[in-house]
């Protein structure tokens, strides 16, 4: 893990740097709006209340036994928004490289601040969204202590992002057909994911499928904390560190044998 570890010490030396490059990243997605820095934030609140609005109100529509609650514009806001953070946060990050392949060709700085730039980003825009969300469910279960496992939820979140959106920056570094194979599969990846369904209507035997998808440990992270004011099993925790170590090792090796080559495909 040496690679790693050296990304990661970078990353640490260069945090006020970092943090400078994702407050103007913040700034720049809406740059000349009318409502100025408010607009990253109510993109993704006005769509998630428009799941509650016409799902629950208009069409008071509701799931079946098994389900974690029965109002499903609840049960659709729950997973929707950790989906779009997650979708945002990989989209750029991927492509976080490539746009910044003119100033790394120009200045020896590590490649991984401007990912660490992008990943951090969406997460000051989505994390208070969430915590918003974990507020507003927790009047639900009387603000039982599990609420406060959304904390850890959203570290994990924020790792997995970090690790997935860097080594697909290398990879579309190396070749740009990754960005739009991984664009097709964020599509098509939310039916993959418990979130427009409960996990019990998946047909079981082919249910190990969704476990590829590494939202799915989170999403029902989440749905266990928001919807049913209880801790995540123990299968929610294993799994998402099993994804933080398979990407970790992956990372590590693609680092290592991309550091010299890099900046050139650029």
């Amino acid at each position: 893990m040496t690679a790693l570890l050296q990304e990661a010490r970078s990353l640490w030396s260069a945090r006020s740097l970092v943090w400078v490059l994702t407050r103007r990243e913040v700034a720049a997605r809406h740059a000349g709006t009318a409502v100025g820095v408010l607009w990253p934030y109510l993109q993704p609140l006005l769509t998630v209340a428009a799941y509650y609005l016409v799902f629950d109100v208009v069409f008071s529509m509701r799931l079946g036994a098994g389900a974690p609650t029965h109002a499903v514009g609840t049960f659709l806001v729950v997973g929707a928004l950790p989906w779009m953070a997650f979708c945002d946060a990989i989209s750029r990050g991927m492509n976080s490289l490539i746009d910044s392949g003119g100033l790394l060709q120009k200045n020896p700085l590590p490649p991984v601040l401007f990912t660490a730039r992008a990943v951090l980003a969406s997460s000051v825009i989505f994390g208070p969204l969430m915590l918003l969300v974990a507020l507003a469910y927790a009047p639900l279960h009387r603000f039982a202590p599990a609420v406060l496992a959304v904390f850890p939820l959203l570290a994990i979140q924020l790792v997995l992002c970090l690790l997935l959106s860097y080594l697909l920056a290398i990879l579309a570094a190396a070749l740009r057909d990754t960005v739009q194979l991984v664009g097709f599969l964020l599509s098509v990846g939310i039916y993959l994911t418990p979130i427009l369904f409960p996990l019990t209507l998946f047909p079981e035997r082919w249910r190990w499928v969704l476990w590829f998808n590494p939202m799915t440990a989170l999403v029902l992270g989440y749905q266990q904390v928001f919807l049913l004011g209880a801790w995540p099993p123990a299968s929610v925790w294993v799994v998402c560190l099993v994804w933080l170590a398979v990407l970790a090792l992956a990372l590590n090796v693609l680092v290592a044998r991309s550091r010299d080559q890099l900046v050139d495909w650029l």
